[in-house]
């Protein structure tokens, strides 16, 4: 998960980078209204595999939670482009109850909120998640209790949650939210079945400058509507299964490759939504191994041939769908394969990637790929460039 930490890194970076440059609208900085929030996540563990299920004691999680966040200036563009948007980071502690088998991991996320409706004393917001949790007691086959959930150590974090905020005073709000988080490695260690959180947060939040009750007029320039273009590269590494010759399931040595390319067409409607259709294609030298195993080799010592590049090769298309907000957006994709030669690339995929533009059309992206909505196939961790963008 090293390469995940770089991302995160990354991605804090270009929130920097963005905060210092001036505006054209406002000859200065374009951050301002800084905020911190303190509050407490009371969430249940869903019991989505087996181990979940048959071993009590990591059933509820109780996690404080604190954070800084700030808003873009209402003297600049993006500010006024996008008045009702926060971004900033975020930390929690997970305390597993009543005796956690699983660990006490620490969260290190990113947030983004948007207001979706109300103004005055109340309003609701929608928010998104996506970070590092580390502390996790991962997968020990020779332990007492072995949890076959966890593999490794440093999982990924991605949430989405749903807020009810009151205006208290001028700098104090209170805010409840309602969320759902999902905690997995993306099958670069395995076992992978990762873990699934439902939960409410209650807490309070501090702004350094005046909330006044005003709406805040978009920037004069009319949005243009219209096409632009994604180029995205990425690649990751992977565990795999594979089946032995008594039809006996097997952890195969060390990882394999993955890598991607992705040519998207999107439809600017407006400053908030994109959508469009992406060809995508993707090379992962673990599929379709089956076929290939050496004879004579079980259990641990399993062995396969290298399987020709046409096994794991896939083509397919896909349907976008993205949220655009400052410097990140949000894209979810439907796809099926059209180009594939085996089973484990003749597939109906879906994808879910976060883009932290760096740098004018540049970005960063984290994705991750799953088989049916509920196998995981592969992280996406590259970088792009939008073309056209108005």
């Amino acid at each position: 998960m090293k390469l995940i930490r770089s991302i995160i890194l990354s991605l804090l970076f270009s929130t920097a980078v963005y905060g210092a440059e001036n505006d054209s609208i406002a000859k200065r900085p374009t951050i301002g209204n800084f905020s911190v929030e303190a509050a407490l996540n009371t969430s249940r563990i869903i019991p989505t595999n087996s181990f979940l299920k048959n071993y009590g004691g990591n059933e509820v999680i109780v996690a404080p939670d604190v954070r800084a966040g700030f808003s873009f200036s209402t003297a600049s563009r993006y500010g006024r482009l996008y008045p009702n948007v926060r971004q900033g980071i975020g930390v929690s502690v997970n305390n597993i109850l009543p005796h956690s088998s699983l660990g006490r991991p620490t969260n290190i996320y990113l947030y983004q909120r948007v207001k979706i409706m109300g103004d005055g004393w109340a309003w609701i917001e929608g928010e998104w998640n996506f970070g590092v949790s580390a502390g996790w007691s991962k997968y020990d086959p020779t332990s007492e209790i072995v949890n076959n959930a966890i593999g490794s150590k440093v999982n990924a974090m991605l949430g989405v949650g749903l807020s009810v905020v009151c205006r208290a005073t001028e700098h104090w709000g209170l805010k409840a939210t309602v969320n759902a988080i999902h905690y997995s490695n993306g099958n670069t260690h395995l076992p992978n079945a990762g873990v699934n959180t439902v939960g409410v947060t209650v807490g309070a939040q501090y702004y350094f400058e005046r909330q006044d009750d005003k709406t805040v007029v978009a920037a004069r320039e009319k949005f243009k509507r219209g096409f632009s273009y994604d180029v995205t590269a990425y690649g990751a590494t992977r565990r795999r299964i594979g089946i032995d010759g008594m039809d006996e399931p097997t952890l195969l040595k060390g990882s394999f490759g993955v890598a991607g390319l992705n040519f998207a067409a999107m439809y600017d409607l407006n400053r908030y939504f994109r959508a469009g259709m992406s060809a995508d294609f993707q090379y992962d030298e673990s599929a379709n191994l089956e076929g290939y195993r050496v004879e004579g080799t079980y259990g641990d010592d399993l062995k396969f041939y290298r399987p020709p590049f046409s096994e794991g090769f896939a083509a397919g298309l896909s349907l976008r769908a993205e949220l655009t907000l400052p410097i990140f957006s949000v894209n979810v994709g439907l796809g099926r394969n059209i180009i594939a030669k085996g089973p484990d690339t003749r597939i109906f995929y879906q994808t879910l990637a976060l883009k932290a533009y760096v740098w004018q059309g540049a970005f960063l992206q984290v994705g991750y790929q799953l088989c049916n909505f509920h196998l995981p196939n592969n992280l996406m961790l590259g970088f792009g460039y939008t073309f056209g963008k108005k």
